[in-house]
């Protein structure tokens, strides 16, 4: 993964960073960061697992990739300690993907640049860098283009560029998505009327620009759930969804109430 000035830069004490196994002792291992061109790093056998450890071997290995928690950073020495055993498991679930999307994200400059007809490096130059630095990282510039068209103008970027680095990111990120969910408590005593009740939740899962389903969990509780680009419009989906719900109901002589899943 790509950063500006690699050659020049650290990673900071408490850091999640990807590194690859280069060299395994039998008094710990020494690793390759991903991340930070050039940098090398030590993991001292004491952490690698919490546990007492037999044979190193059977926890790391040569080629494999590993998500460390920086502790010392000496620059004067070049030397950088890690902790494999510091960092959960949904830490290093959370690490990879970041990784991997930014991997993704250098994938589609190189195809912006292509399109420019510019070179990779070029592209960097001329407005990666930049992204970074307002983005934070490069998959994000590409994620929030998709989202929000208008973004990288509102942030001041100018240029040609703009157009195809849109076209690119509407090309090959799926914009991400929230989940929320609550509950309808629905009763109706008419003879029919789980007829009515089916035709209310029917109401709920008709939406524009979200996906809203229902799923039955037991009379008269029912699950409704919505999944839209942003907590804010699945917030008002689910509202708007359950108020068809309740209000079709009542029409109908039977009665209802949301409950929100917080």
């Amino acid at each position: 993964m790509r950063t500006k000035g690699a050659e020049y830069e650290w990673p900071e004490e408490a850091e999640l960073v990807v590194c690859t196994v280069k060299d395994v002792k039998n008094f710990g291992a020494f690793v390759t960061l991903d991340e930070y061109e050039g940098k090398e790093g030590f993991i001292h056998i004491a952490e690698v697992s919490s546990g007492w450890i037999k044979y190193i071997r059977d926890y790391v290995r040569e080629g494999q990739k590993l998500v460390c928690k920086v502790l010392r950073v000496d620059r004067d020495k070049a030397h950088i300690d890690l902790s494999l055993k510091a960092v959960n498991e949904h830490q290093r679930r959370e690490k990879i993907q970041e990784w991997k999307n930014e991997q993704k994200a250098e994938k589609l400059l190189a195809i912006v640049a292509e399109r420019l007809g510019v070179t990779v490096d070029d592209a960097w130059d001329r407005f990666g860098y930049d992204l970074l630095d307002k983005f934070g990282t490069l998959y994000r510039a590409f994620e929030d283009s998709v989202t929000d068209p208008d973004i990288l103008g509102s942030e001041g970027f100018t240029g040609p560029w703009v157009e195809t680095f849109d076209k690119v990111a509407k090309e090959n990120i799926v914009p991400p998505a929230v989940s929320i969910d609550g509950y309808l408590e629905l009763t109706n005593p008419r003879p029919d009327g789980a007829v009515h009740i089916r035709d209310a939740l029917v109401k709920a899962v008709k939406a524009d620009g979200v996906a809203v389903k229902v799923q039955y969990i037991g009379a008269p509780r029912y699950r409704l759930v919505v999944r839209a680009s942003d907590y804010k419009t699945a917030e008002e989906e689910i509202q708007k969804a359950a108020a068809k719900v309740l209000k079709h109901i009542e029409s109908k002589g039977g009665a209802g109430k949301f409950i929100r899943q917080e």
